[in-house]
């Protein structure tokens, strides 16, 4: 795959809380200073395995998976779960907003990082004290590390998918700008990698098929980027329909403007602007950055495509269909996307992500 342009970029995972561990970030301006930004700097692009998963080292630790996995969950927590690079912040961004009303001024005052903190970064969501009620909470974790309380509970998970050729296209690129991770080696050598799951949080095989088994549970809702950007009007419906918080047309309709692509792009509380360079090196290029579902056909090789599909066959069968599974010939890039929550049409329908 030619990787030659620039990806949009999520955030790594890491605490809420303006203390940080000293292991975690260096400052290298005096403007973070005032942020209170510890001094230390432990971000080596180096992995540790837990339970034979790959984490970056410095923003995750045994201790604070393992803390995830037994945490206590109160039967009012909502957690986002997705596989890195499958659309994480968008749906933090929505979320928000849904329980806010569709009143913007959470997500115009407060970090996306701060509204919904990782469950498993060092100083993650379960360490943070008096969160308000409903804990929103993300992670990327694949079920057999999530916390064991969860299951036993009335708790919600929303498990967002998305094509994981487009997931690796935009995990190649994210690794090349955060700091935590370790550089993705060639195109050849990164997909290789992504196929066996030799990345951070495993397989995206694993993870999904991991997640998928718990649809038709009442506290648990599979909804894929793809649908989002084809109707978000409708996905934000469905999504307020599974957390029982129904919205006026007015909510509806502020949800939907304050969570398109331009908007979150506007937005510096959410476009990651305020990260230093020592965790998101930015300056090859603005986090959200236009895009569409399919844009890995602009970058995967025939042979590489063809050994994709390959892996993927044998991964997945037996599974249902994903919404990039039909008609992939008709999803081309460069064509209409369709409707969806475009702001104009110049901008692309495909939502910022994480």
């Amino acid at each position: 795959m030619d990787f030659s342009r620039q990806e949009y970029w999520s955030v790594v995972p890491f605490p809420s809380s303006g203390d940080f561990p000293d292991s975690v970030i260096k400052p290298r301006s005096p403007a973070l200073q005032a942020d209170s930004l510890p001094s230390d700097q432990n971000l080596s692009g180096e992995y540790f395995r837990y339970k034979g998963i790959l984490f970056p080292v410095g923003i995750y630790s045994p201790e604070s998976i393992s803390m995830v996995e037994n945490a206590e969950v109160h039967d009012d927590d909502i957690f986002i779960v997705t596989y890195p690079k499958s659309g994480t912040n968008w749906m933090i961004e929505i979320l928000s907003l849904i329980l806010k009303d569709g009143d913007p001024s959470w997500i115009h005052s407060v970090p996306i990082w701060k509204r919904s903190p990782w469950c498993e970064a060092i100083m993650g969501a379960f360490s943070l004290p008096n969160q308000p009620s409903p804990r929103l909470m993300s992670s990327h974790l694949p079920i057999q590390l999530f916390a064991k309380a969860f299951f036993n509970s009335k708790a919600k998970v929303i498990y967002m998918g998305r094509n994981p050729r487009d997931v690796a296209v935009s995990l190649y690129h994210y690794s090349k700008i955060a700091r935590q991770l370790k550089d993705p080696g060639t195109p050849d050598q990164f997909l290789e990698n992504f196929l066996k799951g030799e990345v951070q949080f495993g397989s995206w095989f694993d993870h999904i098929k991991g997640w998928i088994r718990m649809k038709g549970k009442e506290n648990f809702l599979f909804i894929t980027y793809e649908e989002m950007q084809q109707d978000l009007r409708s996905s934000v419906q469905r999504i307020c329909q599974f957390l029982s918080r129904p919205l006026g047309e007015e909510a509806l309709e502020s949800v939907v403007a304050h969570s398109a692509f331009k908007a979150m792009k506007a937005n510096p509380m959410s476009n990651f602007s305020l990260l230093p360079h020592s965790l998101l090196d930015q300056r090859h290029g603005a986090f959200l950055r236009k895009g569409v579902c399919g844009d890995w056909k602009n970058h995967f090789t025939l042979a590489q495509s063809e050994a994709f599909d390959r892996a993927y066959r044998e991964q997945m069968r037996g599974l249902p269909t994903f919404p990039w599974d039909v008609d992939p010939e008709d999803a081309s890039p460069d064509s209409d996307p369709g409707p969806g929550p475009s702001p104009n049409p110049d901008q692309a329908s495909e939502a910022p992500h994480p």
